[in-house]
């Protein structure tokens, strides 16, 4: 779960062609189902569910054509500022497994309103999904069991336990695993310096191996 490849829509896949390589990379390394996650944050990427789910049936088509024999689906991650709070009072979101929706916050502070958004979320059946925890390294681990008893599902970037995002990331991803606070993985694949990354991460005996005595949610989805 978790990636970018609807392409043109984000910082994430720029084609179709791309798109296609990125998942031919993924089903070499074992991936059968793809959940891929454009962003939605109208400062940066103003997507709508009808350019989101227009660019998926794109992909679902080269795919098909492409001969890929992987399950496709798509939701989005959306980022959580007042924006957001407005989109969810008027709007219906994507979402993936029946009502999970991927989230972001900000990687350099806290936004002020996170468990106002999150309780409406809940009230409209939402089951919340906070994307890469690890990488909100302004938050102390008690912070994240915060999230969890308000109903909140937390999602590690793999790359994470590799150092790919710095060795404060890692190291708070690490926290987080022997906590037994993560419940699903994702690649957040963007591009083929991911995929390289994902490739090479997985012959690192030492990082599957932590993750081997894990369990999490991912067959759920």
């Amino acid at each position: 779960m978790h990636s970018h490849l609807v392409p043109a829509v984000d910082d994430g896949s720029d084609s179709i062609e791309t798109s296609i390589a990125l998942l031919q990379g993924l089903s070499a390394l074992g991936y059968r189902k793809v959940i891929t996650t454009p962003h939605i944050r109208p400062d940066y990427f103003p997507n709508t569910k009808e350019t989101i789910l227009a660019g998926f049936a794109d992909l679902q088509a080269a795919a098909k054509s492409a001969g890929l024999e992987m399950e496709l689906a798509c939701a989005a991650e959306y980022f959580v500022d007042y924006d957001f709070q407005a989109t969810v009072e008027k709007e219906e979101l994507l979402t993936f497994s029946g009502n999970h929706i991927l989230m972001e916050i900000s990687t350099f502070s806290p936004p002020p309103n996170l468990y106002e958004s999150i309780f409406k979320l809940r009230i409209k059946g939402y089951e919340p999904i906070i994307a890469h925890p690890e990488r909100y390294v302004y938050y102390e681990v008690s912070e994240f069991q915060k999230l969890k008893d308000f109903g909140c599902l937390l999602q590690m970037n793999i790359l994470s336990l590799s150092g790919h995002y710095g060795k404060p990331v890692k190291d708070l991803a690490n926290k987080l695993l022997k906590a037994g606070m993560i419940d699903l993985l994702g690649t957040d694949l963007h591009h083929q310096r991911h995929l390289e990354s994902l490739q090479k991460a997985a012959h690192n005996d030492s990082m599957m191996d932590i993750l081997a005595t894990r369990e999490f949610r991912n067959a759920d989805l």
